[in-house]
């Protein structure tokens, strides 16, 4: 979608939340192809009619190219084209003046030479038995010498809460995930000593989980710098439109990941606006399971025991309806500033082990143990990635959508 349309959609959101009829709406949104089945059963479970018309407008900003005159069209239909007429106006304002016709300035001469590199970079002192930090190091370092960093300053730094399901209900067919229990102790450790306020809950169904999530979204997070969320639970695969999958609560009912996301985003949570928003996740994407191809190996493999390694997969059934358009995709700046890391490849199986924990999160574990003081979260995650696909005679390997805008080191001091 042209980005003079995303303007006009947030700026007549307001208005539209207040005087959109949207139950008219849903029939032939799907006869036009803007949204599937599924996902206007997502938009219904918004919430009133208000919260409803809210995520469509979000959602719409996303559908491609042809959604936003068949929504117009729609508009006009159901008996609301003063509400269309208003999109069509916004629309026009949002489009960019005409450049104004100047003589060209004549062309610099071209110059083999590259960007300037100050003589002599400031002096950092070693620290104590070692080499410099790195994050140090990028802070003392001219501004044009490096990428941005993003600035956490506050003790403690932000919140981190960790939903951790371990005992499922019997009606929703999902196996007790034993060994998570160990994954959620290591990551409440880890956090507490990267400097996050950290809260855990246990056992959690799905409306409880979502709770959990909005009342962390609803938190004003102005004194603080970043936000973290951890989830470890059984998972599927779910259609999506952001961010794939969805997570499991205890009573077998599955949230998708990209509303999770969405609780904090630029336009749901003011207050983590242009600050670092992390979700790592600890579940299954599918229930595919990876034997791998054969490689030469520079190291030996790591095999883990096969008698106690299970998966966090659930059967998937794809959804009927037209699938996503190739152009549909997130619009910035909502989503910037965030970061999640999944377990495992989309539609895959993730493994963890009965007495240890995780594959994922014992080695995430172990990275930020002997890196988070010196390398960016990026660097650490491939390191992540590289020694878990390596595991085990099935194979997994993390990966992440990454939407940060700048480079995030962990405080370790």
């Amino acid at each position: 979608m042209e980005e003079s349309r995303r303007r006009a959609l947030r700026r007549c959101r307001v208005r539209f939340v207040a005087a959109l009829r949207v139950a008219p709406l849903w029939g032939p949104l799907e006869a036009r192809g803007v949204f599937t089945r599924a996902m206007i059963e997502e938009l219904q479970a918004a919430g009133s009619r208000g919260d409803q018309a809210r995520q469509l407008l979000i959602d719409l900003e996303t559908r491609g190219r042809h959604a936003f005159p068949a929504f117009l069209a729609v508009l006009r239909d159901t008996g609301q084209a003063e509400l269309a007429e208003l999109l069509s106006a916004a629309c026009e304002a949002s489009l960019p003046a005409p450049p104004l016709v100047s003589p060209s300035p004549p062309p610099a001469p071209l110059s083999p030479s590259l960007p300037h590199v100050p003589s002599s970079l400031p002096h950092v002192q070693p620290s104590r038995g070692g080499p410099v930090p790195i994050p140090s190091l990028l802070r003392a370092l001219p501004w044009a010498c490096l990428c941005q960093v993003y600035d956490l300053k506050a003790d403690p730094c932000g919140y981190c809460l960790i939903l951790n399901n371990v005992n499922f209900s019997p009606d929703s067919e999902l196996s007790t995930r034993a060994g998570s229990s160990v994954d959620c102790e290591k990551l409440q450790k880890r956090f507490k000593s990267l400097h996050f306020d950290v809260v855990t809950r246990q056992d959690l169904i799905a409306q409880e989980m979502v709770r959990e999530l909005q009342e962390l979204a609803r938190l004003d997070h102005s004194a603080r710098d970043c936000c973290l969320v951890v989830i470890l639970s059984h998972g599927c695969q779910t259609s999506h439109i952001q961010f794939p999958g969805g997570i499991y609560g205890t009573d077998g009912k599955a949230i998708p990941v990209e509303k999770i996301v969405n609780y904090f985003n630029g336009s749901n949570c003011p207050s983590l606006r242009g600050k670092p928003k992390l979700f790592f996740i600890q579940a299954c994407g599918g229930e595919q399971k990876d034997r791998g191809f054969e490689v030469e190996s520079d190291s030996p493999g790591d095999e883990a025991p096969g008698f106690s390694a299970e998966s966090d997969a659930t059967p998937f059934q794809a959804p009927s309806g037209a699938s996503d358009e190739l152009d549909a995709v997130a619009s910035l700046p909502t989503p910037s500033d965030i970061l999640v890391s999944y377990s495992t490849f989309p539609g895959f199986v993730s493994w963890r082990d009965k007495s240890s924990g995780s594959w994922y999160v014992e080695t995430l574990d172990n990275v930020l143990d002997q890196y988070a003081h010196s390398e960016d979260l990026l660097n650490m995650l491939l390191r992540v990635a590289h020694a878990v696909s390596a595991k085990g005679r099935y194979k997994q390997i993390p990966g992440c959508f990454n939407f940060l805008r700048k480079k995030f080191f962990f405080m370790c001091q």
